[in-house]
């Protein structure tokens, strides 16, 4: 049988785990009891032979967490909000609509615009050269992702979150041990996990700053159209540079025992301790839940060895 990568996501009081043909959403609701939702996986990305094309499958990380990951996500916030009579606060239609609406908005501001111009600011005080201002662009955007992973870990709710999510890596670091799937195993493992999508997102930024660097449009005149034509090439160059970081995260975690790999690996288990926690018991007990029926539809039962 061939190596199957498992991974998912924390979500509101629970765990999304993906395989080759479902994902699982494991949610604790208000009342204590867990509840799964299930579903095939269907789009081309999963199903089809070049979705599996080295360079082509690191789209589906960005797939994963544009649909994927936000349909479960709302799905949790409608267990976790339900009232006790049964009766949840939908997150369909127009308000799913517009929460990611202004999610992206926000994301594109906060990582794509500012890095951008108080890059260009800097760089004409200190050195007006588009290599300069390409690593100015980069490391701000770097600093920014960095504060903001902080920040955004000193609120409760984020935190349990964040539990959630080491939940989700001792699972699959339980799993892929041969290790039983049991509370008290799976409590064993560790918290990071060399394929985690913080880990992603950091080679993303990390190679953004060398492929960025040739395209800050010296030969144009500064001003809105360079800072416009830079913004553009940016947005279209995402999935290139996903899918660059995909191979290469994917090919350290195949060979982590290597002390070279094990250098490039660091920084990234590094930036989970900012997106982990040490989960309780419940948590653990979701993510379970939600890896269980994954493995039942690919036919690898626990124990199933990966090599």
């Amino acid at each position: 049988m061939a190596k199957q990568y498992y991974g998912g996501q924390a979500v509101i009081e629970g765990v999304m785990m993906r395989g080759r043909k479902s994902m699982a959403v494991a949610v604790r609701n208000p009342q204590g009891q867990i509840e799964l939702h299930e579903e095939t996986l269907t789009a081309k990305i999963y199903t089809s032979s070049w979705g599996q094309w080295p360079f082509v499958r690191g789209l589906g990380m960005l797939w994963d967490a544009l649909g994927l990951g936000i349909r479960a996500l709302f799905w949790s916030g409608e267990v976790a909000a339900r009232e006790e009579e049964g009766k949840p606060i939908e997150f369909t239609g127009p308000v799913a609509w517009s929460t990611i609406a202004v999610s992206l908005s926000f994301a594109i501001g906060l990582f794509f615009l500012l890095p951008t111009f108080a890059a260009r600011l800097l760089a004409t005080y200190v050195n007006d050269d588009p290599l300069v201002d390409a690593f100015f662009e980069g490391a701000i955007r770097l600093l920014v992702f960095v504060l903001y992973l902080w920040a955004i870990g000193q609120f409760n709710d984020i935190r349990r979150v964040f539990g959630y999510h080491g939940a989700e890596h001792k699972t699959i670091n339980a799993y892929e041990a041969n290790a039983p799937l049991t509370v008290a195993e799976v409590q064993k493992f560790s918290v990071q996990h060399t394929r985690c999508g913080t880990s992603f997102l950091l080679y993303v930024l990390v190679i953004s700053i060398l492929l960025f660097a040739p395209l800050t449009f010296s030969g144009v005149e500064p001003g809105w159209l360079a800072l416009l034509l830079r913004f553009v090439t940016r947005l279209a160059l995402v999935p290139v540079v996903a899918a660059i970081a995909y191979e290469i995260i994917r090919f350290s975690a195949a060979h982590d025992r290597n002390p070279l790999m094990r250098m490039l690996i660091t920084p990234g288990l590094w930036l989970q301790k900012l997106t982990t926690r040490e989960p309780d018991d419940r948590m653990v007990e979701c993510a379970i839940a939600a890896l269980q029926p994954v493995l039942a539809a690919d036919g690898r039962p626990p124990g199933t060895p990966q090599r």
